[in-house]
């Protein structure tokens, strides 16, 4: 084979190779993938949300969730207007094995993927994928509920009623909190002071205070003292639980893009580039936007990760290292270094994937607090 065919087959072979060895996130072998569509949506509408999941009935169990469902736990917590009388939130749930909590949502103005992450984690959920939709702009509170009992059927484990009840608290208490701090600010201030209490084992309430106000400090954020009461009431619930830190802090670090530092996000985009995916999320991958229509408001928490990892291939490039990564498995194969043009094409292609690479269905999230949204 000449140098200039063989120049050419590298980034196949490379490929190859990092197929051969890469360590996917997988469903758990003895758990099954579930829908919910909520129960006030037409016939027209449940088509469409199988067709946004990417699936259809016969490939999924699915169940119905009625408003009553949703008052089972946000009644006490939320007001009227929040759960409103009608059910029109669905989701797609997938347990898995590791990796975190990854979500992705349409259509929910309340919250947010990042929101619906944490409050699982609250909830003893550790690993799994979620869809969670409407066909129509709805707030999204009575989501929650849907997901919490999809992932309960398709896993076989039995969530516990009291840290269903707490998870929907912190929905709330997050979400209101973003009418004021904007929804990324009051996401991230939870999730701060959600691993203080967690990873330091707080439950005295004047420490869970301290550690409510170093992270508003830190975010440069006043707090009233209603919201300071809030806070402080969710957290004493959350320290009565049991959590495993790891599986808290895997989540957490998803949300913040992070995927464990400079190489990892490098060989994420590697990945990416000649697989396909560059952050895991199984089913979030197969969605399909489009049976929204060209306005539907997406998130996802893989947005960050994705980013994260192409900054990653970015500053290997800017570096010299990419370099260096082609001429290793050039040289691996008996190369030299003419026919630099060949060279070139492959960094071209893979410039040209990084630009592809990117989601462009992510929106500002504080753009989604529309007082308009239907409630449920």
């Amino acid at each position: 084979m000449s140098m200039k065919k063989l120049k050419r087959v590298l980034p196949f072979s490379l490929a190859i190779i990092l197929a051969s060895v890469s360590l996917p996130v997988t469903a758990l072998a003895d758990s099954a993938k579930v829908v919910t569509l909520g129960a006030n949506l037409s016939d027209e509408q449940k088509a469409s949300m199988y067709k946004y999941f990417g699936t259809s009935a016969d490939q999924v169990d699915t169940i119905e969730v009625t408003n009553t469902d949703e008052r089972k736990y946000m009644e006490g917590i939320a007001t009227e207007s929040q759960i409103g009388t009608r059910t029109y939130s669905c989701s797609y749930v997938e347990p898995t094995d590791s990796g975190g909590i990854q979500v992705k949502v349409a259509n929910l103005t309340f919250v947010t993927s990042s929101m619906i992450a944490s409050t699982l984690l609250t909830s003893g959920v550790e690993n799994c994928n979620v869809v969670a939709g409407s066909p129509i702009e709805v707030s999204g509170t009575g989501a929650l509920t849907g997901i919490m009992m999809a992932y309960e059927k398709a896993s076989g484990k039995e969530l516990s009623e009291d840290q269903k009840a707490t998870a929907t608290e912190e929905l709330v208490t997050t979400g209101d909190l973003a009418k004021d701090l904007g929804q990324d600010t009051a996401s991230d201030l939870i999730n701060d002071v959600k691993e203080s209490v967690i990873e330091d084992k707080l439950t005295d309430p004047s420490d869970i205070q301290d550690a409510i106000s170093d992270a508003a400090d830190k975010q440069g954020i006043t707090l009233t003292n209603d919201q300071l009461a809030k806070i402080t009431s969710l957290m004493e619930s959350i320290s009565q639980y049991d959590y495993d830190v790891k599986a808290l802090k895997k989540t957490l670090d998803n949300l913040d893009g992070k995927s464990g530092g400079f190489f990892s996000n490098l060989w994420s985009s590697i990945k990416g580039f000649f697989g396909g995916d560059s952050s895991g999320g199984g089913i979030i991958n197969n969605t399909d936007d489009a049976a929204l229509g060209n306005d539907a408001i997406i998130d996802s928490t893989l947005d960050a990760v994705k980013s994260k990892a192409n900054d990653a291939v970015n500053q290997a490039k800017d570096e010299g290292l990419w370099d260096k990564i082609v001429g290793f498995f050039k040289d691996l194969f008996g190369g030299d270094d003419t026919e630099n043009s060949d060279n070139t094409d492959s960094t071209d292609a893979v410039e040209e994937n990084t630009d592809n690479n990117t989601d462009t269905g992510s929106t500002d999230n504080n753009a989604n607090n529309d007082t308009s949204t239907n409630a449920e």
